[in-house]
């Protein structure tokens, strides 16, 4: 059976292409794991209430979390009436009863971080203030924050996703004291 020169040129051409593709694709998906989203940092001098207006500010509802959560079937963070307290303990983390950041999970099970009034950047990332090292981890994965006095998770459009009381946290949300959040492999708590 003879092929046509020109059926075997398109063929060779169109292998390239769809090569050039796969090429493109992989160098696409290395560059945005290894760099990520661009993350602005804010100035101590700008007030974090214009980033989020007080009634755009939800608290997490802490939802029963399924035995492996993943990216398809994790439960997602929803509002709660306002001034609602979901905490283990009945209270949101705030400057006044939070000291120190725990991990009680994950490569660095029982350190401990003290809190001040600094956002706290955590991810792969060597600029981060708390680096975590694994897989499943973005390069700039979370933000902790303090929002009028109230501790605030942010997820910084992570792959894997940011969980607190076992809900994927989607927007800007408080952090009840002593909840549980999840990045990656590592679990934390804010604690007195």
């Amino acid at each position: 059976m003879n092929v046509s020169e020109l059926t075997l040129l398109v063929l060779r051409i169109g292998f390239l292409l769809l090569l050039w593709m796969f090429i493109f694709g992989i160098v696409y998906a290395l560059r945005s794991d290894l760099f990520g989203q661009r993350v602005r940092k804010m100035s101590t001098d700008a007030a974090p209430a214009a980033a989020f207006p007080a009634s755009a500010v939800p608290v997490a509802v802490p939802v029963a979390a399924p035995a492996a959560p993943d990216a398809f079937t994790a439960p997602v963070a929803r509002a709660s009436p306002a001034g609602a307290n979901s905490g283990v303990d009945g209270g949101m983390a705030t400057a006044q009863n939070t000291t120190r950041l725990v991990i009680t999970s994950g490569p660095k099970a029982g350190t401990e971080f003290p809190l001040g009034a600094d956002t706290i950047t955590i991810g792969r990332s060597s600029d981060s203030s708390l680096v975590i090292r694994d897989d499943y981890t973005s390069t700039h994965h979370a933000r902790l924050m303090l929002w009028n006095d109230e501790w605030m998770l942010q997820d910084l459009d992570s792959t894997n996703g940011t969980f607190l009381a076992g809900a994927r946290v989607t927007v800007p949300t408080k952090i009840p004291l002593n909840a549980t959040v999840k990045i990656g492999a590592t679990s934390f708590e804010l604690r007195r």
